[in-house]
């Protein structure tokens, strides 16, 4: 079998990579939704692995694996990976979580980052409204992420929550930093206060954080809220289009508190987690799939990880339903030390119906069953998928 083309397409929200072979077998792979401009990235890789077997994933990955980068330019090779295990499945008429070493579980937990509705203010108030929400979800998570702080609207819409300058950036949301006020730190807390009262010990909380903040502010924060048994403070320094894992930062926060601290979802291969994981630095690491270099990279950060006492707790919540179901298989085959990965979904709604595979419903009771089709065990229904692509990506399905 050879490889005989890659293709590349936006349906809907998601961005798809296609890769062709001489025996009729594809697979498919995934971006984030936040990257649909990866096309010319994707592109540039096939003449690295045009004729090659793509069964042959890791000699592959040796041809494109020094093309990636840092959050976004990962998501390139990461999807092409995620692609290739795809068709090695399909070729074998194996499920993936087999040709990565077989079941661990036979349903994986996730929780929710993907199935809310957006804040526009930020009281506890607010919060607790938002949090009765989500625990009314029918999917019924045993895990809610919440944004807080540099990782929502608080910082421009609460007045004096930082003394930061607020400066405009192209990603909204993002990449603004310094310290809170005594104010904005005060606000925060009850906030906590006011999502655990109403989640009591049935639900567990993460909070997602930043980056942005300053090492002093967030060992405040984190001490601060050790009472509430909060599973995991995320990217508090660095994560989210930074470019450094900054272990060095976490590791002071880290062992200045009970509470958990949790980085990963921005960075590219193994190697970039190695100074997290062997001073563990952090309590937590939450690689994307679709950012670190595919499923295969994150099973080995998973066990590395496992083998210093870190949980594993992977990101994913722009991945759509092909991110998705590299997730359930790969999450299906890690070590004791996964927590649940970030569920994600598709957008629009019309992505459930032209693709089959999926249980039904995904969620239930906060966990998705583990399914045994081959490859990533889903299929599109082509004529219904063709109404949705782009002009230019017509032949995306030819």
């Amino acid at each position: 079998m050879k490889i005989t083309d890659i293709r590349f397409t936006v349906i809907g929200e998601s961005p798809v990579v296609r890769v062709l072979t001489d025996e009729g077998i594809d697979g498919f792979g995934a971006a984030e939704r936040a990257k649909p401009y990866l096309r010319t990235h994707v592109l540039e890789l096939l003449p690295a692995l045009l004729g090659e077997d793509p069964t042959n994933v890791e000699r592959c990955m040796t041809r494109i694996r020094h093309r990636g980068g840092f959050k976004p330019w990962g998501s390139a090779v990461s999807a092409v990976e995620i692609a290739l295990w795809d068709i090695a499945g399909k070729a074998a008429g194996i499920p993936v979580y087999k040709l990565l070493g077989g079941k661990v579980r036979d349903r994986v937990r996730v929780y929710n980052g993907a199935v809310r509705k957006e804040m526009t203010s930020f009281t506890p108030e607010d919060y607790a409204r938002d949090t009765r929400a989500q625990m009314a979800s029918p999917e019924g998570f045993t895990i809610i992420k919440q944004g807080i702080a540099f990782h929502s609207q608080m910082k421009s819409s609460v007045p004096d929550f930082t003394l930061a300058d607020q400066r405009t950036s192209p990603l909204p949301g993002y990449l603004t930093r310094g310290p809170l006020t005594e104010k904005g730190m005060k606000l925060l807390v009850e906030c906590v206060a006011a999502m655990k009262d109403v989640l009591g010990d049935d639900v567990g909380l993460a909070l997602d954080c930043g980056p942005g903040w300053t090492v002093p502010d967030a060992i405040r924060f984190a001490r601060s809220v050790e009472e509430y048994n909060i599973l995991w403070l995320e990217d508090l320094v660095a994560g989210d289009y930074t470019p450094s894992p900054a272990a060095h930062l976490f590791r002071e926060i880290t062992r200045a508190t009970s509470t958990p601290i949790h980085t990963g979802e921005q960075i590219y291969l193994r190697q970039n987690f190695r100074e997290l994981i062997e001073t563990r630095a952090v309590s937590v690491v939450g690689p994307d799939p679709c950012d670190v270099g595919g499923i295969a990279e994150l099973k080995w950060i998973a066990e590395y990880a496992d083998l210093h006492g870190i949980l594993m707790a992977p990101h994913g919540t722009g991945n759509g339903i092909v991110g998705l179901a590299a997730l359930v298989h790969v999450c299906a085959t890690l070590p004791d030390n996964y927590v649940a990965f970030e569920y994600t979904t598709g957008r629009p709604e019309w992505w459930y119906d032209i693709v089959s595979g999926l249980p039904d419903p995904i969620v239930r009771d906060g966990f998705i069953d583990v399914w045994d089709g081959p490859g990533l065990g889903i299929a599109f229904d082509v004529e219904r998928s063709r109404q949705y692509l782009p002009e230019q990506d017509r032949y995306f399905f030819d």
